[in-house]
């Protein structure tokens, strides 16, 4: 082993590294082993009914929840959090890095699961935010509705169909959202990984950031919460432009 590179890993040659990765791998079997086991824990938890003639507001106007299903036994919901009154670029920043990752659910809809947004946003600003945003999966607003529909935001929801009867199923929130958002797990194959202070480094690595750093950037590409940033994804819009604040005008639901 030879000398490191400041800030970088040790510098060995190809047998050492592959014994390092080898052992390893060991532990990331283990890792997804584990995770198998909480899947299949998870397809055993119990389940709750809920009334699904509910009406939720989508671009056709009001529509029962039970329409989210698509006419599949499965779906997985989305609950992005909704800022009243903002401009796009002041919406969640968090749960627009969520948002962003599944474009469409042709993989999902193709294993008999659909998926849909939910917010409790008007349904007129949602609309606005979803054709400035580019977002093709199916959006709905959900204001004055209570669990298991509405209620807590930013979070996943799972749900399953009988017939006309609907069953909540699973959700979970905060890191448990990640597996929607493939950056997170790329950047952990990262030397630097996601660059955030609460990773355990090696002694002279970068210093991190708080968690979510990278999610506003502004112009240039460089992430910051400053007043004229908005969530990294929007520069790519046609039309997106410095602002002069978060846009968090309004109340937070």
């Amino acid at each position: 082993m030879t000398t490191a590179l400041p800030g970088r890993p040790p510098i060995v040659d190809l047998t050492t590294w592959q014994a390092a990765r080898d052992e390893l791998l060991v532990r990331e079997k283990a890792h997804t082993r584990a995770g198998d086991a909480i899947a299949a824990a998870r397809r055993r938890l119990p389940m709750v009914e809920f009334d699904a003639t509910v009406e939720v507001v989508g671009p056709d106007g009001p529509v029962p929840f039970l329409d989210l299903f698509q006419g599949r036994d499965e779906l997985i919901v989305y609950k992005h959090m909704w800022y009243d009154g903002a401009p796009s670029q002041g919406q969640c920043e968090g749960c627009t890095i969520s948002a962003w990752h599944v474009k469409d659910a042709v993989y999902l809809n193709a294993r008999g699961v659909s998926f849909a947004i939910v917010t409790t946003g008007s349904w007129d600003e949602v609309a606005d935010f979803v054709e400035f945003m580019g977002y093709t999966q199916p959006w709905y607003s959900v204001r004055g509705i209570d669990e298991p529909i509405g209620g807590e935001m930013g979070l996943f929801a799972v749900y399953l169909r009988d017939g006309d009867r609907a069953f909540l199923t699973y959700s979970v929130t905060d890191r448990g959202t990640e597996p929607m958002d493939g950056i997170f797990a790329l950047l952990d194959m990262t030397p630097y990984g996601r660059g955030e202070a609460w990773e355990d480094n090696p002694e002279s690595w970068p210093e991190g950031r708080g968690a979510g750093s990278f999610w506003r950037t502004d112009v240039e590409g460089q992430r910051t919460g400053g007043p004229t940033s908005r969530p990294a994804p929007q520069w790519t819009r046609p039309g997106a432009t410095s602002e002069e604040t978060l846009g968090r005008s309004g109340s937070h639901h």
